[in-house]
């Protein structure tokens, strides 16, 4: 059994999968510290969860696992900068690496590595391994990734990462499978947070989030794309941590229509709402046509996310603003939210593919125990 670990600084998720990567089982504590509740089976419980390592322990026990039963865990990273770009086995020297991080991403990577060091805890003997969420962004060429800065503020990290790179990778690993990969796809990771990539051969050359996820679509409380004197000016009327409050958690959809969940905007029906909306769907269509751009054309389309998914609407609007690169949607496969949605005699094959992120961990850390293993 693989035990696969997504952490927040406030919350833990755990997906368990078998020798042939099926998932068996998965859970969640979330409020850890405070009101914390544990979910597994669909069954909830309010009990104290002071710690994640209390709250591993606690999902352990209602999974009826014990160390002896696992065989390896494996970590959802946010960042692994420019060093940690592919999947590898948490030795001191990651964990430094993933440490050394902290910087670029101050709101996750201390969680992930929270979480790492309390199941260590608990099961000292359990190889550990992480994917990365940056890590499928490494094929992006220099002269996307580069911001025009000097070479000292390049030099403390500032460029372009871009992230949600597990999902991409699940994704062109589905399409692979299905011998389905076309040269030039747009991929679209669409839910409360966002982004686009262009995927050139199953390889990323560019993507819309950038230096963190705050850049690129407009996102259920994330703004987007805004002009950096604009954040200046926001600094100096809040403050620094006022400011990022107000850019991370306060903006986007949450912002512009007073929601950050697409479903609660489409029932609310106001102005406010219809215009969000409209705004998300802009702004997609017009960084897809970056992205078209980057690949030198396009072949496909595939949505993933809860949006993604789930929302017809969304699609429909999407690929109608792509309209004039040939892309025709079929209403009735769209509205049935079947995996193929391109309608007869489009130019650009479209398609949904289901976010698998805790499957496509699970699947990188046995190749890497495979490898060890050979």
């Amino acid at each position: 059994m693989l035990l696969v670990v997504n952490a927040g600084s406030s919350s833990v998720k755990v997906a368990l999968f078998g020798a042939g990567l099926d998932e068996v089982a998965r859970g969640q504590v979330s409020e850890i510290g405070g009101a914390s509740v544990v979910e597994v089976a669909g069954q909830k419980t309010a009990r104290p969860v002071a710690d994640h390592q209390a709250a591993l322990a606690a999902l352990m026990q209602a999974l009826g696992l014990t160390p002896a039963a696992l065989t390896g865990a494996a970590h959802r990273v946010v960042h692994g900068g420019a060093g940690l770009v592919a999947p590898c086995r948490l030795t001191p020297e990651a964990l430094a690496g993933i440490e050394a991080c902290i910087p670029l991403a101050p709101l996750h990577n201390p969680a992930n590595l929270t979480a790492i060091r309390a199941l260590a805890a608990l099961a000292p003997d359990l190889p550990q391994y992480a994917s990365f969420d940056t890590a499928f962004h490494a094929t992006i060429p220099a002269v996307a990734t580069t911001y025009a800065l000097p070479g000292a503020e390049r030099a403390l990290g500032i460029r372009r990462y871009g992230f949600h790179g597990i999902s991409y990778a699940s994704m062109v690993g589905h399409l692979r499978a299905k011998a389905a990969l076309p040269g030039r796809l747009l991929a679209c990771h669409l839910g409360n947070g966002a982004s686009l990539c262009a995927i050139r051969d199953g390889r990323s050359v560019a993507t819309t989030m950038g230096y963190s996820p705050l850049e690129g679509l407009t996102m259920g409380s994330r703004t987007g794309d805004i002009d950096g004197n604009a954040v200046l000016r926001l600094a100096e009327l809040h403050g620094i941590e006022g400011a990022a409050r107000l850019l991370n958690r306060q903006s986007g959809l949450l912002g512009l229509g007073g929601a950050s969940d697409m479903r609660a905007l489409r029932a609310a029906g106001t102005p406010e709402a219809a215009f969000a909306i409209e705004h998300f769907a802009y702004w997609a269509v017009r960084h897809a046509g970056s992205m078209v751009a980057a690949m030198g054309g396009l072949d496909a389309i595939a949505f993933t996310g809860g949006i993604g998914e789930n929302d017809a609407a969304m699609r429909a609007a999407i690929v109608a603003g792509l309209g004039f690169l040939g892309a025709r949607i079929d209403p009735s496969a769209n509205a049935a939210r079947a995996e193929i949605l391109s309608a007869t005699g489009s130019d650009v094959a479209m398609r949904i593919v289901r976010a698998e992120e805790e499957r496509q961990i699970a699947s990188e850390a046995r190749t890497i125990m495979a490898e060890e293993q050979a």
